[in-house]
């Protein structure tokens, strides 16, 4: 399948001139890959209104820069001649008005591309714009976070006959990752979180040395990655019979889940969804231990907007892959959190993790 970068890059180019903008400076990896289907770093692209569209990188990335985009102009900077903002000014030439990614700068490199830029020339901030373009989802985007999400399904499918007791945390998450990449997997989403017992309470925990013992609950959140679109998983487990609580916790976080999914369709508002997640748990015996928010949009960045949590005024649309993940951490007892990712389709959604949500392992 190929990909249209031409008219995403079409689509940025009508906002800057709905601004009366002649360039926009664009640093974030995410965007430009985006953009130009350049899947290196230590770039920066200027998108012109004219329909220019320039790439600068330096010796490292050249070659792969111009077999990996096309109708790009890439340009080769000589990093110890020149400063990457005199060769941005050089280039923009007699562009006035352009605009850039603020937030993707850090304050040093913001000083220097103020200091190079000449009296005559007006910088703007662009927040967020190439992120708002890729809320959307087309067709390849859609078909590369469904591989990625079937991935990590398989993956998860051969490696929980191994969670046995005596194995550690650190080692059940090698086997798993070993199995997405096997099955195709470019990396992983994100550092995978795979924990037992009282450390299942920790939302973000890093896999160690502890042990799986009989009775235990288990927390697994991990991703594959199909061209540098990123799935987002999370399930589960007991190992052996649960306890009344543990399947009392278990029970009230997949009904906050169930709740939230009945809402989804096109022109749900993100609040209502996190509300109605959020009634569920608020009015069990764990509310104090509920974890904030409901989800986030998914894509080449784990984490993109739309975000589902109080506060956040976005009603979602057809494209739009997001997650629904409500948990419940209660510190040195532990976790559940239930974690699917779903594309807004224009009758309601579909589910693109489909794994089933079963509690008891043996």
């Amino acid at each position: 399948m190929q990909v249209d970068y031409l008219t995403r890059q079409q689509k940025l180019i009508a906002r800057l001139q709905q601004h009366n903008l002649q360039a926009m400076l664009i640093f974030g990896y995410e965007n430009i890959l985006y953009l130009t289907g350049f899947s290196g770093n230590a770039a920066t692209l200027m998108i012109n209104t004219d329909g220019a569209a320039v790439l600068i990188t330096d010796y490292r990335y050249y070659e792969r820069a111009c077999a990996e985009t096309q109708d790009v102009e890439v340009v080769l900077r000589d990093r110890d001649k020149e400063s990457l903002p005199a060769c941005l000014f050089r280039l923009l030439g007699e562009a006035k008005q352009i605009c850039f990614e603020a937030h993707k700068l850090t304050h040093h490199e913001y000083l220097a591309l103020c200091q190079a830029c000449p009296a005559s020339t007006s910088l703007q901030v662009a927040q967020h714009w190439v992120e708002q373009l890729r809320e959307i989802k087309d067709d390849y985007e859609i078909a590369s976070i469904k591989r990625a999400a079937a991935i990590a399904d398989q993956a998860l499918l051969e490696t929980l006959p191994l969670l046995k007791a005596g194995i550690t945390e650190r080692e059940a998450a090698l086997e798993l990752e070993y199995r997405m990449q096997r099955l195709g997997s470019q990396g992983m989403s994100f550092a995978t979180i795979l924990l037992f017992g009282a450390r299942s309470s920790l939302p973000h925990g890093s896999p160690g040395e502890t042990k799986l013992k009989e009775g235990d609950m288990i927390l697994l959140d991990f991703g594959a990655v199909v061209n540098g679109y990123r799935s987002d998983m999370t399930r589960s487990y007991v190992l052996g019979t649960p306890s009344k609580r543990q399947q009392a916790i278990f029970d009230t976080v997949q009904s906050a889940q169930q709740q939230a999914l009945a809402l989804l369709k096109p022109g749900c508002d993100c609040q209502q969804l996190n509300d109605a997640a959020h009634q569920v748990l608020s009015h069990s015996e764990f509310s104090e231990f509920a974890g904030e928010g409901l989800g986030h949009g998914l894509g080449l960045f784990l984490h993109e907007t739309p975000f589902i949590k109080p506060g956040v005024n976005h009603q979602l649309q057809v494209g739009n892959v997001i997650t629904i993940e409500p948990g419940i951490y209660i510190p040195n007892f532990g976790g559940v959190r239930l974690e699917e990712d779903v594309l807004i389709t224009e009758s309601g959604y579909q589910r693109l993790t489909h794994a089933p949500q079963q509690f008891q392992l043996g």
